[in-house]
């Protein structure tokens, strides 16, 4: 249930992005930070808040999470401007990572190792319907009764999430309570992460270079000092001599970095370009998420018995394919090329997903599922932040501070081709670091579970 809450309101937004745009006269580049307030928040407290599940009970964190996203939700339905919507939206990441940090961690510590690979399938699809739902939803939500219509819809649907933890979501899982929180680790880690995502989205001017600088310093700071903490918020020792784990993150750093920005650039393009409605543009985005979907479980079950890295590896070969499809779009592209197109990213990243989180966990120690669970969420929401950071520079470089409507049709068209080709470029790197990762089911590694 909160698997789905998150990805369809990501997704769903996308579509309602352009009537946002016009009732708050919004540029593309305010526009895109509508989405990336939401990763870049979100991203952030990952880490930290996942070492506080661990502690305190992921349960607990699971559930204030769900209502914290909904509150984000009613803030954002409730915004008299684009600013407030901003900021309701960094309320809504906080809450996010609140759930889906610890989502994971909760199954793990429930699921046996011969069957979690179908269980976080099953989660992972759940994700995926969100996706799909979302811009068919969105679309006909922001076309009978506007964009605010979105936000209202999460309300029940996160109630209802609530209502089956305290019902269903029998005990409590804490494994790290009798360590201390480090909060030193925590302050550096979050300014070092947002001076780096923040900075990055300012280039190419000279802000941007220096707050890139400085996160890069934080990053390194960061490293020395977790070095010499007893109870370390994010355990460095995950990476030294956990092949699996360290090739894992990368793959999934990469694969979310080549691909989170499709759906937010052929949003636009469908609507601006193609002057297609938002049901419509919905109707074709929802091709990708659908697949995934499909999928997922099937990936995730394999992974039960195949070598993950060969599954996921296939899954990103298939991505680099459909990205490089899109690198050519143009005014008058076949719709079903482009349908076609995202229906192998779907594939794709299908494959990949289930696969990949199933490594990760599978690497690790039961005391650090919060932290592993929270590091899948983390790459996720960096690599979406650098997608989107590679979207925004891109439109600096090409469209400027201009509204979007108002954008040069060629030079929006010319951004959205160079921002494909790099996603396909990064995608076809990501694919030596996924074959990198080593063996998992030979190797022994531990994976115990509970109950």
């Amino acid at each position: 249930m909160a698997g789905f809450l998150t990805p369809f309101m990501s997704s769903a937004v996308n579509v309602a992005l352009p009537a946002i745009g016009r009732e708050f006269s919004m540029s593309a580049i305010t526009l895109g930070w509508v989405a990336t307030a939401y990763i870049l928040a979100a991203a952030v407290c990952l880490v930290p808040l996942g070492r506080i599940a661990d502690m305190r009970g992921r349960k607990r964190v699971f559930a204030w999470g769900v209502l914290v996203f909904a509150l984000g939700s009613v803030l954002s339905a409730l915004s008299g401007s684009g600013t407030m919507l901003i900021l309701s939206r960094v309320v809504q990441g906080i809450g996010g990572a609140m759930t889906f940090g610890t989502g994971t961690a909760i199954i793990t510590s429930v699921f046996p190792r011969g069957t979690r690979g179908r269980a976080l399938g099953i989660n992972i699809a759940t994700v995926y319907l969100g996706l799909s739902l979302g811009p068919v939803l969105g679309g006909f939500l922001t076309r009978q009764w506007g964009w605010r219509s979105v936000f209202w819809s999460i309300a029940p649907l996160a109630l209802a999430a609530l209502v089956l933890v305290a019902w269903k979501l029998e005990g409590e899982w804490y494994e790290a309570r009798e360590e201390r929180f480090d909060v030193a680790g925590s302050l550096v880690y979050g300014a070092s992460l947002l001076a780096l995502m923040y900075g990055f989205s300012l280039l190419p001017r000279v802000q941007g270079g220096i707050l890139v600088l400085g996160g890069l310093a934080g990053v390194a700071g960061f490293v020395l000092l977790e070095r010499r903490m007893r109870y370390p918020v994010l355990d460095l020792r995950l990476f030294r001599g956990n092949s699996v784990f360290t090739f894992s993150s990368l793959a999934a750093l990469v694969n979310y970095s080549a691909t989170s920005a499709v759906g937010f650039l052929l949003s636009l393009y469908l609507q601006f370009t193609r002057g297609y409605g938002p049901e419509r543009a919905g109707l074709v985005l929802v091709a990708a998420p659908v697949m995934q979907a499909l999928v997922s479980p099937l990936a995730g079950r394999l992974s039960d018995r195949i070598e993950p890295r060969i599954v996921a590896s296939l899954g990103m070969g298939l991505t680099v394919v459909g990205l490089v499809a899109l690198v050519f779009v143009g005014p008058a592209t076949a719709l079903a090329l482009i349908i076609a197109s995202l229906a192998l990213l779907g594939v794709g990243f299908g494959l990949f997903s289930s696969p990949n989180t199933n490594a990760i966990m599978c690497s690790v120690e039961t005391r650090d599922y919060g932290v592993a669970s929270s590091m899948v969420a983390t790459v996720r929401m960096v690599g979406q932040m650098l997608s989107m950071g590679i979207v925004m520079l891109l439109f600096a470089l090409f469209i400027g501070r201009a509204e979007m409507k108002e954008a040069s049709p060629a030079a929006f068209l010319a951004s959205v081709r160079i921002a494909f080709a790099a996603f396909a470029a990064l995608c076809g790197a990501g694919v030596f670091a996924s074959l990198s990762r080593g063996r998992l089911h030979e190797a022994g590694e531990p994976c115990k579970a509970e109950g």
